[in-house]
This record gives C-alpha cells, sequence and structure tokens, in this order.
C-alpha cells in the first residue's frame, strides 16, 4: 500500500512539473539552438589584413598563389548588377595573387595584381609573351592615373592646352591612354626582361573602362589591375566568347573567368599622350575626338614644320 502510495506521489510530482514546463515555455515559442561558431578560413584572415594594411603583404612572398586540385573558378553575372555578389571570391583570388579573365567596355582582358611580380609573371606567360610586350593599368579613378603616371596636361601660360579637360569628357569609355610612367609603378610592369635593362622611356597605358562588372570588380580592391586583352594563342585575333576563352586558356593555368556575355570585337582606341599632341596610334572602338590627332596627321605636321624651319 506504502508502495502504490508513492508511485502515485511521484507520478503526480512529476505531472506537475511537465505542466509547469508547458506552461512557462510552450513548444511554438522554443528559441532555437546556438549553432557553433563560425571558423574563420586563413584566406578569409589573409584577405582581411590585406585590407586593413595593404603595404603589409604587398611584395610578400606567401601571395604567390597556387590554383590546386579544385581547378579554373567560373564565375556568370548579369550587366545590370543584380547578382554582382557573385564577384566576392574573384576579389579573394586576386588579392592572393591570381590571374584570370574579365570583361571590359571592349574586349575580354586577362588580370592581375599590379603589385604582385609573381602573378605579373604568370599573366605573361599565359598569354605567351614576352617581356618586352607592353601592359596596361585597369584604374579605379583619376587618382590612380595620378598616382602611377605623371597625368594629362593641365594647360600652361604659355600657350600649352588643357588636355585634362578634355579627356575627362571621354572617360570613362574604351580608350587607352600612354603616359610617362612615375616611380610609384612597379618596374616588372614596363621592363624588358628580369635581367636586362629596364626600357629608356617609361611608358605605361592606362584605362578607365566603362564596364559595371569591371569596374564592381576594381573598386572592391586596394589597387589597379595589370591586364593585357585576350587573344587567341595561335592566330592574332580577338576572342569574344568567354565559353571558348574558358577553353583555351584553362589548359594554359588560368585561374578564374568572369563570364558577362559575349564582347564586341573592337579594342580600345590607343592615344599616345607623350608627344606635341594626342595621337591615335591604334583606331579601335573609342571614336577621334576633335582633340586627338591620326598618326598620319601627326607626321604629316612634322613633316610641315621641318619643310618651314629649313
Amino acid at each position: 500500500m506504502a508502495t502504490a502510495t508513492a508511485t502515485a506521489s511521484s507520478a503526480t510530482a512529476s505531472f506537475s512539473r511537465l505542466s509547469f514546463r508547458r506552461a512557462v515555455s510552450p513548444s511554438q515559442l522554443r528559441l532555437p539552438a546556438r549553432p557553433p561558431p563560425r571558423r574563420v578560413s586563413s584566406s578569409a584572415v589573409i584577405v582581411a589584413l590585406h585590407k586593413r594594411n595593404p603595404k603589409r603583404l604587398k611584395y610578400a612572398s606567401q601571395r604567390q598563389f597556387t590554383r590546386g586540385d579544385a581547378g579554373m573558378l567560373r564565375v556568370q553575372v548579369e550587366p545590370s548588377g543584380e547578382d554582382f555578389w557573385k564577384l566576392e571570391p574573384v576579389i579573394d583570388l586576386i588579392n592572393r595573387g591570381a590571374v584570370g579573365i574579365i570583361p571590359t567596355d571592349t574586349v575580354y582582358s586577362i588580370v592581375c595584381d599590379l603589385s604582385n611580380n609573381d602573378s605579373v609573371e604568370r599573366l605573361r606567360r599565359i598569354k605567351g609573351i614576352g617581356d618586352s610586350k607592353p601592359l596596361s593599368i585597369l584604374c579605379r579613378s583619376l587618382r590612380d592615373i595620378d598616382t602611377y603616371t605623371t597625368g594629362f596636361p593641365r594647360g600652361t601660360n604659355q600657350g600649352q592646352a588643357n588636355i585634362f579637360r578634355a579627356v575627362k569628357r571621354a572617360i570613362p569609355g574604351p580608350y587607352t591612354f600612354i603616359l610617362p610612367a612615375t616611380k610609384q609603378l612597379p618596374k616588372q610592369c614596363i621592363r624588358h626582361g628580369s635581367s636586362t635593362r629596364y626600357a629608356k622611356r617609361r611608358q605605361v597605358g592606362v584605362r578607365l573602362p566603362d564596364d559595371s562588372i569591371c569596374e564592381a570588380i576594381l573598386q572592391s580592391l586596394d589597387e589597379p589591375l595589370i591586364c593585357t586583352s585576350v587573344k587567341s594563342l595561335s592566330e592574332d585575333e580577338w576572342i569574344l566568347d568567354p565559353i571558348i576563352i574558358a577553353d583555351i586558356y584553362e589548359p594554359e593555368g588560368l585561374d578564374f573567368i568572369v563570364d558577362g556575355g559575349t564582347r564586341i570585337a573592337d579594342p580600345s582606341t590607343v592615344v599616345d599622350m607623350t608627344g606635341s599632341h594626342p595621337t591615335i596610334i591604334r583606331q579601335g572602338k573609342g571614336p577621334k575626338l576633335d582633340w586627338m590627332v591620326a598618326e598620319d596627321e601627326e607626321q604629316e605636321s612634322r613633316q610641315t614644320f621641318a619643310f618651314k624651319a629649313a
């Protein structure tokens, strides 16, 4: 009898506790269990350090990138910008020293971090070009142009034209402007070989592309990108389809490609700003503006001046 009474008392107490729990913490209001803390990958730490202090990893040997077994990264984005969040792994790869292909407002370009010596050398090997081949800079703003070059002529009291004002109306746009380089530009971007003398004329081409995908990538970086246009490895012609580009360049060691759709067949218009007149040395997508002269026009003006001087 005593045993039965104890059992009944225990059941009553258990029921009371259960009823109290249900009354205080209904099942529909139970808080979810806290997830375990996320582990931060080493690559994320490297990118964070690079963002805080770009100079700390600027020339660090550990930034030499190895693709590993994952193969080439392919990212397809819309020019509208609605899915630019897909570019985050591309930014990470560039900061770690990868070499890849991105769209511009003309043709696709092979790009890498401007300050990474190993990446610049890999870019040349992937493209199959020698050290004498000039490279260009994809700039984020006019400030980058003023940092790595002497900038555009702003006019003088001696009658020199204010080219800077005219250039501002043409960029962003499909132009490459050749300007004298400053000491801020890494030497491997303009040198003629790893063990030979540097070029006597320190010049470099600069670009401010008018392309939303390219701009989104550039604005997420701490430095501009070194670039060269994508051509066929066997023929001197532009490759416009990103799928074909990936098939050709992945075996060459390319790390990533950003697919922004098929491009047009026109490269940028190259304008030499180092002479007496802004001279077009390659006519491309960018139209000839009234303050530019064609290369043959420049030669004619020189011959006319020489004849008058004689």
